[in-house]
């Protein structure tokens, strides 16, 4: 795969890379972060469908996204998912009531909470009524949760459900090994003291050498950062164009923080210590301190560091997704329709990161729009490399055509609506968390800059990916 895209890359008009070039090098400078204009709002059609129900995203919320191992490491996920179900409660007031369901995204389980939205729900004073169950899928977990309480409305199961997400990457479980593991369950079963003292002989120090996580494919035992590497080599995106990106990020993500735009944001007095109320991970840099990084997975030759990279988060987020007509009877103002959306599979090999690629043009054409008709694009953004990649593969024909199955290209989005208030890099992953606030920031700033469609995607691990379309609700 390495070689064949390496061949697209060269077989691509010249033009594209040099475009691609200097439309990301002047974004380290500070006069071409300013926020874009208010665009004029469009008279486009809308895509509500005869027959169906309009499912709206009343609010949604997210406590501060933080680096993993600082305020939030004493604490476990159901406590920060029961802050973002009071964050929620607080700025909606909803009644408790109300509420026929929550679903909650996670990827590395708590053992102890296993169905964390249960346990969030339940802290946070719901009902012992209202059902909770919790749904994994990598970093679209968050992003599955909010679709199946799209389905559940959408159906006529519900009228009001809650989807959220949370991960806590300061505490993962570690096992012990499997040779530990299988001599304590057989202590346990065994009934007599000769039983015992013969698997207590079989010890062995070995048996104390932990199992660790790690962010890699089972299938592959790839890590993600390698896989990027990989990706951002084939695809020629080099290690300036990388870390311009990833100051890109941030630098809009500050700008984004003073200017109070992130207002999805909620505090979180955590317990013993001060309240926390905004991200701890935007860290604007220069490229001078970026490039004295060293690679951090391909060593030496790699282009993949830590400053351009998504870090460990901790976090959660939580959001009230009604049907229109609840909405509109309770008194609600909703601030967007959820759309279309699509879930695509690919190699999990080599295009472990192409999800955005694949997706968005199964869902443009699901909602009969194209690239043109977005005004707010929210990808999630796990490396630069992957963002660049993914620009390099969905502006190219020979992919669309050899890879796809497609006549054509579906174009990259251009950077003036992309990430407009920073993204991954610099606001944080927390892994089950982050499809919510991709949704939620599309949907503030159509509000915001006075735009009608909005279109998140994001890959994930197991080589899949997740695209939606947000329509702004009318002012």
């Amino acid at each position: 795969m390495t070689s064949i895209l390496t061949y697209t890359l060269k077989n691509l008009p010249s033009t594209s890379k040099w475009a691609l070039r200097f439309s990301l090098r002047p974004l380290s400078c500070s006069s071409q972060l300013r926020a874009a204009p208010a665009a004029q709002t469009k008279s486009k059609k809308t895509l509500a469908k005869p027959n169906i129900r309009n499912i709206v995203v009343v609010e949604g919320v997210r406590i501060p996204f933080l680096q993993s191992g600082t305020s939030y490491k004493e604490l476990m996920p159901h406590d920060l998912a029961r802050a973002a179900l009071l964050g929620l409660l607080h700025r909606t007031n909803v009644p408790k009531d109300v509420v026929d369901y929550i679903i909650f995204g996670t990827v590395i389980q708590e053992v102890k909470t296993s169905n964390v939205a249960r346990e969030a729900a339940l802290g946070a004073g719901f009902s012992d009524k209202t059902p909770a169950h919790t749904v994994t899928m990598a970093c679209i977990s968050a992003n599955q949760a909010m679709t199946t309480g799209v389905g559940l409305v959408a159906s006529g199961q519900c009228d009001v459900v809650v989807a959220g997400g949370v991960e806590l990457m300061s505490d993962v479980p570690i096992r012990h090994s499997r040779k530990m593991r299988k001599m304590l369950l057989d202590l346990n079963k065994a009934k007599t003291l000769g039983q015992r003292l013969s698997l207590v002989s079989k010890f062995r120090l070995n048996f104390l050498s932990p199992e660790l996580p790690a962010v890699a494919e089972f299938s592959t035992s790839e890590t993600m950062g390698h896989s990027a590497d990989r990706l951002a080599a084939a695809f020629a995106v080099s290690r300036l164009d990388q870390d311009e990106y990833a100051l890109r990020s941030h630098s809009l993500a500050k700008k984004a923080q003073d200017e109070g735009l992130l207002s999805d944001v909620v505090p979180f007095k955590v317990p013993g210590k001060d309240t926390v109320t905004k991200d701890n991970g935007i860290r604007p840099s220069s490229l001078e301190q970026m490039a004295k990084l060293k690679p951090a997975f391909i060593k030496p030759y790699g282009t993949v560091t830590a400053a351009n990279s998504s870090f460990l988060t901790d976090g959660a987020s939580a959001m009230l997704i009604m049907a229109e007509e609840k909405a509109l009877a309770m008194g609600y103002k909703p601030k967007a329709y959820l759309r279309d959306f699509v879930y695509v599979s690919q190699d999990p090999k080599d295009q472990l990161l192409l999800g955005p690629t694949y997706a968005t043009p199964k869902v443009l054409e699901r909602a009969g729009l194209t690239m043109t008709d977005i005004d707010a694009f929210e990808f999630h953004e796990a490396f630069s490399g992957q963002i660049l990649a993914n620009f390099k593969a969905m502006d190219s024909d020979w992919f669309a055509q050899n890879y796809m199955g497609r006549k054509t290209k579906v174009g990259s989005p251009p950077l003036e609506k992309f990430n407009n208030w920073g993204g991954l890099l610099s606001l944080g992953h927390p892994i089950g968390a982050t499809g919510c606030r991709l949704v939620m920031a599309a949907a503030n700033r159509l509000r915001k800059e006075g735009g009608q469609y909005g279109l998140v995607a994001a890959c994930a691990a197991g080589g899949q990916g997740h695209a939606m379309i947000v329509e702004a609700y009318p002012k």
